[in-house]
């Protein structure tokens, strides 16, 4: 039966039966042995093209989404997609082709080509970035691994007449081809608003060695521990970081640097808004770190387990972190001085409500602490909601 279940669950991730079942009956065949037994699954395909339109919930921005899928091109679990996006902020489109590696779905290979129009307001910014890239995804021990090669046409533009003179600087149109590669440790019982276990996730981005406008090596890390505790309640610690060198002479573009603040990350700050700035226009930062510590804690008046009110939860917060421009020529010491001396940081409670394992909201009473000359605060109450918190 245990058997019979992980091949069961096999086929499901295959992504090509609606329905699954396992039918377990005693052996009728002849010459059988006396205890033998049959075992005959019953599947239902998915049609050969499928539609779906729903709802993306992101970093404090919502989509409309509209797909069209082509399940089980070839006869070996291959697929295409088709997705377009209207959201607030960003409207995007593309066509992926995925096909993985037959008897081990978890090593895949996929191809993409898509364009992503988005504006970033806090920056007076926009960009519209066309691209090709390919993937390699497999498992390694207990890590996943992914190497993907990407060629991105991007154009920047100014959204509004009062776009400072470093944003125009950055107008225009470049090329971007890059490798990167990641690796992703992930015991937690949710993404969304786990309970235990722990998330461990590197990524390395080398981009000019292929081709293209931009030169520039880029490291970011992600690490988040979890802990159920008495009474229901969860203790979470999170630590962000990330780190831009750009390679020779040409200085890194708006559109590849850090940025941190917001309901997401840094709360008590508006979104993306703390940090290096020209005019009240925020252009990122080469370097950044950001950590936090959370408790959640059931209701204070919640009826019972089980109910409606499981999905609701009190927050605790206390959140820390600083982005800035290092000068490469200064030596470790003067880096982890600058990275240390104007810490903003925050503190404040509220609720959240998990939106099954999609998303969540948050709606918290923030108390920004550290401020510095050039930060927009949002001190009192702050509304956010997407898929990865700090």
């Amino acid at each position: 039966m245990q058997k019979s279940h992980e091949a069961r669950q096999r086929l499901l991730r295959l992504g090509i039966f609606r329905k699954v079942e396992a039918v377990i009956d005693t052996w009728r065949g002849d010459g059988a042995l006396p205890n033998g037994l049959d075992v005959t699954f019953e599947v239902t395909e998915l049609r050969r093209m499928t539609g779906s339109y729903h709802t993306l919930v992101g970093n404090n921005e919502g989509s409309m989404v509209v797909g069209l899928k082509l399940p089980n091109l070839f006869g070996r679990a291959e697929k295409m997609t088709f997705q377009f996006s209207y959201g607030t902020k960003e409207a995007s489109y593309g066509l992926s082709f995925f096909k993985p590696q037959p008897g081990h779905f978890e090593r895949n290979v996929s191809l993409n080509v898509y364009s992503v129009a988005g504006q970033f307001p806090w920056s007076s910014l926009r960009e519209t970035d066309r691209g090709v890239s390919a993937e390699l995804s497999f498992p390694l021990l207990k890590t996943s691994q992914t190497l993907k090669w990407e060629g991105a046409w991007r154009e920047l533009g100014c959204l509004a007449p009062t776009a400072s003179f470093a944003v125009r600087q950055e107008s225009g149109h470049s090329l971007k081809s890059s490798l990167s590669h990641a690796m992703i440790i992930d015991t937690r019982n949710s993404s969304i608003l786990p309970r235990k276990g722990g998330l461990l996730k590197i990524h390395q981005e080398l981009a000019g060695y292929t081709g293209g406008d931009a030169s520039f090596l880029k490291e970011d890390f992600e690490i988040q521990l979890n802990k159920t505790l008495f009474w229901d309640s969860i203790l979470s610690a999170s630590l962000w970081g990330g780190l831009l060198l750009p390679i020779g002479e040409k200085p890194t573009s708006i559109a590849d640097r850090f940025y941190l603040g917001g309901p997401t990350s840094i709360r008590g700050f508006s979104m993306y808004s703390m940090g290096p700035q020209s005019e009240g226009d925020y252009l990122g930062g080469g370097c950044y770190w950001a950590g936090g510590l959370h408790l959640y804690t059931p209701l204070p008046l919640r009826p019972g387990r089980g109910g409606f009110s499981d999905l609701f939860r009190t927050h605790f917060f206390l959140n820390a972190g600083n982005l800035c421009n290092l000068n490469y020529g200064e030596g470790p010491h003067a880096h982890l001085e600058k990275l240390t001396e104007c810490i903003r940081w925050s503190y404040g409670l509220g609720i959240l409500l998990r939106l099954g394992n999609i998303a969540r909201l948050e709606l918290n009473y923030c108390i920004p602490m550290g401020v510095q000359s050039g930060d927009r605060i949002c001190d009192g109450v702050q509304f956010g909601a997407g898929i990865r918190f700090l």
